[in-house]
């Protein structure tokens, strides 16, 4: 009998024990699963914000590099942005092409670029594209061309030079050279282009002042060496060019093919036929070296610390002036010669 009493109290303290080790492995698992979600959660989580770049993102539409004065303008911008940790420089040769401009401005609007800056290969087409980077909020620096005046409030800022100044230099330093007076040939830049506009301009509205000095021919070189020889070769063949005492080129690129013609012509440049240039390539200032040619109106093109700091400076918020000017000056004879070893381009 005392047997069976313990047998039966030995199975009655079994089945509460497992029944205790039962509830207890219920209950762990109750609170140790994790519930899943809803579907539908995630899909109302915003994301993370992204950091914001400390680097200042510009985009740069280059004309393409029809001169040693191009080519300078590149490498100063491109220097620049490599030396300075706080750049992302974007950049696009448009190979003279205007609608290659404005398939790379509206590619750095949609990689949404901080700033867009270009060299506008003529001054007028630009509305559409421009709009469309004013209503992305990106602002706008143009680089050494301006654009269709009508245009001004779709860009931020201008920086380069005073065109116009120069074509009054160009025009000063001729009448000079030809005593105020002779005949002259016109090598322009490129159509369109707000460069070969107004170096046109200031030259004209200076010539008026020198009434006995005409100019008998004016055709557009394209800024390019190889056009500006080949319309000089085309001139001097040409009954306005049978008597002519000087050539006035809207760049250094276009002088340089003249001379080559006025040569091949046997003639002596620079002194035969005196030779006016702008730009300020160091080729130039060599041809002045060795009596080729005349005079050289500066045109900065070392504009890749400006453009950057521009860049900078609008990015924080601050106003930019609407042209910010670079400095400039005019090389003749002895002057000229002194500044050879000092040139960067």
């Amino acid at each position: 009998m005392a047997q069976r009493k313990n047998f039966m109290g030995a199975l009655v303290t079994a089945a509460v024990l497992i029944s205790l080790v039962t509830g207890c492995g219920a209950k762990a698992t109750e609170t140790t699963a994790t519930p899943k979600a809803p579907e539908t959660s995630k899909s109302t989580e915003a994301p993370p914000a992204k950091p914001a770049s400390d680097k200042v993102v510009v985009g740069f539409s280059q004309i393409g590099a029809e001169s040693g004065w191009r080519g300078a303008e590149t490498q100063s911008i491109q220097d620049t942005a490599k030396a300075d940790s706080t750049i992302e420089l974007k950049f696009s040769d448009a190979q003279q092409k205007q609608e290659n401009q404005i398939k790379a401005i509206r590619s750095f609007i949609a990689q949404k670029v901080d700033v867009i800056a270009m060299a506008p290969v003529v001054e007028t087409g630009w509305e559409a594209v421009l709009k469309e980077a004013k209503d992305a909020k990106i602002p706008v620096i143009l680089v050494d061309r301006g654009i269709d005046k009508k245009n001004e409030d779709l860009y931020t800022s201008f920086i380069g030079s005073d065109f116009i100044l120069e074509g009054q230099n160009a025009a000063k330093a001729m009448a000079e050279h030809l005593g105020d007076k002779g005949n002259i040939i016109e090598l322009e830049g490129t159509v369109g282009a707000s460069a070969a506009i107004d170096r046109k301009k200031g030259f004209d509205d200076e010539m008026k002042n020198h009434p006995n000095i005409k100019i008998v021919k004016s055709q557009s070189g394209d800024f390019t060496r190889a056009t500006g020889k080949q319309v000089m070769e085309a001139i001097l063949k040409s009954p306005e060019g049978k008597d002519i005492q000087g050539v006035y080129a809207h760049n250094d690129d276009m002088a340089l093919g003249a001379i080559q013609a006025i040569e091949e012509a046997g003639k002596k440049p620079g002194s035969d036929i005196k030779i006016v240039s702008v730009d300020g390539i160091k080729e130039a200032f060599e041809a002045i070296k060795a009596g080729k040619l005349n005079t050289v109106v500066e045109c900065n093109p070392l504009l890749g610390p400006q453009l950057f700091q521009a860049a900078k400076d609008v990015k924080a918020g601050k106003q930019l002036p609407k042209w910010i000017k670079s400095n400039e000056e005019v090389f003749s004879g002895q002057k000229a010669i002194d500044a050879l070893p000092n040139r960067k381009y």
